[in-house]
């Protein structure tokens, strides 16, 4: 696997606008929330708008995810930044192979959920985003001990692309 100094931009723009879906998903989720309820007591599956922003959010980040999956592995990553603990480095390592799975897994089982109209991917859907939030939060909470505690310059990486 190569290891590159740093990110390149599609690297960067490509986390930031996942980022960006993601906070949409979970801001703006009552509609389909709402609509999957609806659907599930009378069996009728509107197609409103936010019903289909949803969909379309989701598809997105589903495709954003393979992309950058696949710029991971054409491109691969820079290594760790020095001073992070070994057993952070691996921590780290399963946590974004977490993310990545997540950001598949989600958009999938949402689609079986709607448009299979299947229920037990609805409540794995649930269950699943549930886990994403905490992963986002672990996420958050470990660039914020690179940047304050151990000063690793972290955040650096994911601003300024190295191409």
């Amino acid at each position: 696997m190569k290891n590159p100094s740093g990110y390149s931009q599609l690297q960067i723009t490509l986390h930031w606008v996942v980022v960006v879906l993601v906070a949409l998903q979970f801001l703006l989720h009552d509609g389909i929330s709402d609509a999957y309820d609806i659907a599930r007591d009378t069996g009728i599956y509107a197609l409103s708008a936010p019903v289909l922003g949803h969909i379309a959010g989701g598809a997105l980040i589903l495709l954003l995810a393979c992309w950058r999956l696949i710029l991971r592995n054409d491109r691969g990553v820079p290594p760790p930044p020095a001073g992070e603990p070994a057993l952070f480095r691996r921590l780290s390592h399963v946590a974004h192979l977490a993310l990545y799975g997540l950001l598949i897994l989600l958009p999938v089982t949402g689609a079986l959920a709607w448009g299979g109209q299947m229920a037990p991917a609805g409540l794995a859907h649930e269950v699943l985003k549930t886990l994403l939030m905490l992963l986002v939060l672990a996420h958050i909470g470990a660039v914020a001990v690179h940047q304050l505690v151990w000063k690793t310059g972290l955040m650096k990486r994911m601003m300024k692309a190295v191409d």
